[in-house]
This record gives C-alpha cells, structure tokens and sequence, in this order.
C-alpha cells in the first residue's frame, strides 16, 4: 500500500498491492444477535433498528454512536436484513472490547431510499426534502440520547452502495452532527462538499465496481480535496461492488474512525 500525501490538509490513499479478495477472508463467529430489535415511530412512518450496546454500560461515561446505513438488497421490514453486511464486524469481541460504542443501524423500507438515488425508490423525494427513512434515523439520534450516555463529539456514520449515497446525503444536510464518516462504494453531489468539508472522511470503492463505478466515489473525493477538507481514499484492484467486506475488517478504520472527535 503506497499513501500519497496531497497540498493542503486533504489526504488521498490508493491501494496498489494486490487487493484482498472478500471471498478468501476468514469466516468470523456470528455475535450479530447482539444487535436489539427496536422501532422508531413518528407518526404514520415506522423505522425497524438494531442497537448495539457497548459492554459493561456505564451510564457516567460517554460513548460514541455509530449509525450505519445498509444497501439496497437488504430493505425490507424483518428488521434482521440490515445487520447482513458489517455488522458482524462492529458485533465481534475484538472491537466491542477496544471500541465500546454505541452501533444503531436502521431498515429502510422496500420500495425507499435513504437519499441521494431516487431510482431507487418508487417515490422521488421532493428536492430539498430528506427521505422518510433517513429523516426517521436522524430523528433517532436525540432519542437514544435521552436513554443512553451518548456524547455529541463522537457520532460516527458508515454506509454502503446505497448507504453509501444516504451516507453522502445525511452529510450534506446535516454536516454538523457528524465527527467523522467511513463511506463505501457510494456517490453524492459534487458542489455540496463544501457543506461538510469540516468532516473527516475516508472512502473506499473496488476499482472494477460495474453497480457503481469507482468515478462516484473519485468525484466526492476530488471534490473534497479541492474544497480543502480531510478526505482519505482506498482504491481495491481487481475488485466489483463488494468493496465493504474487506472494509470492515480492516483494524486501520476502527482505529482511525473512533480516534475522531468534533
């Protein structure tokens, strides 16, 4: 792996060697009944989500949130979908022992979007307006506050295809609430990088993607780095659309992820 430092703050990382093909990677235990079926409701909208609880809870301490966005195969209503992908990783004793953090990740309904790919979805969402689900997830946040000692310096978002447009899109809208994102094989609007700028971000993207090409993911980055912002990226060759399962077992983003504070 070679890292090339840019001007300014921004920083570009490509991977060069040959990249770990998902399918050769270990299996790892199943701790993804760990995760605790919830319901948000907001009037006639209702939002399925796990929650990961951190061990040994304490109430006096702070501890982070990290919300994660899943992809489109992986909507629905069963609330046990979403944790297909990833989950498993954050639910691992390794992490949960290193990184006690909270870990919400919501479904989006069959037929909706989290934002940023209305083709997606059976209904547009008005421009300017968030999508249902995404709005609901946010609205999550102040609510598993009020339960739980979750500090505002350290609220973490990570998404996939699909989750990685919403990831892009939640971003935009509200820059402010995030300390830092992890955003993987995703796409968003070019000219809104100034709004998050502030935000750290590290992207990843498989090199021979054909659901998504790689260009998505080169033009937020591109983007981020002309508008002066910290932005790191990580290019697998060889590799399609899953470019998340070596993601998230890569011990280098939980370390740099939760090292991020507002």
């Amino acid at each position: 792996m070679k890292s090339h430092q840019s001007a300014g703050v921004a920083l570009v990382v490509f991977v060069l060697s040959l990249a770990m093909n998902p399918s050769t990677l270990p299996a790892a235990d199943d701790h993804r009944d760990r995760f605790e079926p919830r319901t948000y409701v907001a009037g006639d909208f209702s939002l399925p989500y796990r929650l990961l609880k951190p061990k040994g809870y304490d109430p006096k301490q702070k501890y982070p949130l990290v919300i994660f966005l899943h992809g489109a195969g992986e909507r629905g209503s069963d609330n046990e979908k979403q944790l297909l992908h990833g989950m498993n990783d954050f639910a691992s004793d390794e992490i949960m022992n290193k990184y006690p953090a909270f870990v919400m990740a919501p479904q989006c309904p069959a037929g909706q979007q989290w934002g940023g790919i209305n083709r997606l979805a059976k209904t547009e969402t008005p421009e300017g307006q968030l999508a249902p689900a995404l709005e609901a997830t946010l609205k999550v946040v102040p609510v598993l506050q009020k339960e739980f000692s979750i500090g505002d310096r350290r609220i973490y978002l990570t998404g996939l295809s699909m989750g990685g447009y919403g990831s892009w899109r939640a971003l935009e809208v509200r820059p402010e609430l995030f300390a830092a994102a992890a955003i993987i094989c995703g796409g968003g609007k070019p000219e809104a990088a100034t709004k998050f700028k502030h935000v750290p971000v590290w992207v990843f993207h498989g090199a021979d993607d054909k659901t998504v090409p790689a260009s998505e993911s080169q033009k937020m980055v591109a983007a981020l780095q002309a508008a002066g912002g910290t932005v790191k990226y990580t290019e697998y060759p060889g590799v399609g659309h899953n470019s998340w399962a070596a993601t998230y077992r890569n011990p280098e983003l939980y370390a740099w992820l939760f090292a991020q504070k507002k």
